[in-house]
């Protein structure tokens, strides 16, 4: 069972060791995240130049529950994208907070801007920096 739901860029935060990788490492052994989610971040670590095999070791080690973007999911994450729209969250963004919301657990992030639709999603969120 999943006590925090992870957007790329806390799981990126973990791996380069930046600021916030505490709060994540803290939730890591509990934590999920979603397959779209997991897309951005090895796009992330593919364009900074990190191998197929270092991107997989790297992410593998943090032995996340990674969720499949479902049907379900994904109309919960088109249908937040009216309150989101003004604070500029991508799909990945969205998906990430869909999944917290059907767990009823918190999400971890770096992106502040995600402070400001809290309250129209129902979701808790953490910012980690």
């Amino acid at each position: 069972m999943s006590a925090a739901v992870l957007d790329a860029s806390a799981v990126i935060a973990l791996i380069m060791g930046e600021p916030g990788a505490e709060a994540v490492e803290a939730v890591i052994a509990t934590s999920s995240m979603t397959t779209v989610n997991l897309s951005e971040a090895v796009g992330y670590f593919a364009r900074n130049g990190a191998s197929d095999a270092e991107i997989r070791e790297w992410i593998g080690a943090l032995e996340l529950e990674i969720v499949p973007l479902d049907t379900e999911l994904a109309y919960s994450a088109g249908f937040l994208l009216p309150a989101t729209r003004g604070a500029g969250l991508s799909l990945g963004d969205r998906a990430c907070l869909a999944l917290a919301s059907r767990l009823g657990v918190r999400a971890l992030t770096t992106d502040r801007a995600w402070s400001r639709i809290a309250a129209a999603v129902q979701v808790e969120i953490e910012i980690i920096r």
